[in-house]
């Protein structure tokens, strides 16, 4: 199979790349895409050397099979021109996930809702994706009237410039040319572009896409994302309420049975996720779980994922495996 993976140099980029090695992927040839300044240069899988071709070159070559992760304007752009020649796009920006026409999928949630006939699909924002990962189960069996959910995002986040410029800060740098304010002992809370309405785009994406990928638009789901001084693993402090009872030992079981959710809720022995626990894995870590005495059916917990890898490039991949493993792909 022809697989390209268009922005093959960045940081979710280059994931793809090891997540397409690591679950063994059918790639006959691989085919990286990159911008015209990164065209000639080489980029490395299973032990070979690929070099990196422009947009048009890739598009020729029938792929059957793209992975996006360029940016919004590069995706609305070229996204239609490989699926006009017949490949199936996978896209990591934001481009497409709020079109009516357009899947926006996390496998183990909606999964089922793809078809054949589904030639551009949407994977959702890094924190929307670990979020519903925790939140559908819930959902199925007592029903989620709100959440309220506080974001801690890594600035691998924000790709490969926010990581160097956390380090020089760290190493004594005053330049701060990624965010508008030193990010190096510090949390800012603001992520993407802010709104007439006063939140930013990051949290509204929170807010729509919930609704959108559980199917659900009675969800109220209201965000506050913060960027903090964490190279990877985003983290989501998080408060849900449902619509009937529960007991802490049964959200814990429906957790710990959800594919992709890994539970770490021990307190007496300082037992809960972080970043650290979720850098290089693919699951989704949950712990925190408690019921929020201040109001009735609701509770709180804290969800961790690598943000570069379930957040983006897995999700992406999982995507694909999902298309092949029903023939779609070949």
């Amino acid at each position: 199979m022809k697989v390209a993976v268009v922005g093959a140099t960045g940081l979710v980029g280059s994931t793809m790349l090891r997540i397409l090695e690591e679950r063994n992927f059918p790639v006959s040839e691989l085919i990286p895409v990159a911008s015209e300044k990164s065209v000639g240069m080489n980029v490395a899988f299973r032990g070979m050397e690929y070099r990196v071709v422009s947009a048009a070159t890739a598009i020729a070559m029938k792929p059957a099979l793209a992975l996006f992760s360029a940016g919004g304007s590069s995706s609305l752009a070229l996204a239609p021109l490989f699926a006009e020649a017949g490949c199936r796009v996978v896209d990591n920006s934001s481009a497409w996930r709020m079109d009516a026409d357009k899947k926006l999928i996390v496998p183990e949630v909606n999964g089922h809702v793809l078809t054949e006939n589904d030639f551009i699909i949407a994977n959702p924002n890094c924190s929307t994706i670990q979020m519903v990962m925790v939140l559908n189960p819930i959902h199925i069996k007592y029903g989620i009237r709100r959440v309220v959910v506080s974001t801690y995002q890594s600035v691998s986040g924000t790709g490969q410039k926010a990581v160097k410029e956390l380090m020089d800060e760290r190493a004594g740098s005053l330049e701060h040319k990624v965010y508008p304010y030193r990010i190096d002992l510090n949390v800012i809370p603001h992520i993407d572009v802010f709104q007439e309405n006063g939140y930013t785009r990051e949290e509204m994406k929170m807010s729509l896409e919930t609704c959108k990928i559980m199917g659900d638009d009675t969800i109220k789901v209201t965000a506050t994302t913060v960027r903090v001084p964490v190279i990877g693993g985003h983290s989501e402090s998080v408060n849900i309420e449902l619509e009937r009872d529960f007991d802490e030992s049964d959200i814990k079981e429906l957790l710990s049975n959800q594919s992709g959710v890994v539970v770490i809720d021990n307190p007496s022995m300082n037992g809960y996720p972080m970043p650290l626990d979720a850098e290089g894995k693919d699951e989704v870590f949950v712990g925190r779980i408690r019921r929020d005495y201040s109001q009735p059916n609701t509770l709180n917990c804290w969800i961790v994922a690598d943000n570069l890898r379930k957040g983006a490039a897995t999700n992406a991949v999982q995507i694909a495996l999902y298309l092949y493993d029903r023939g779609w792909i070949s």
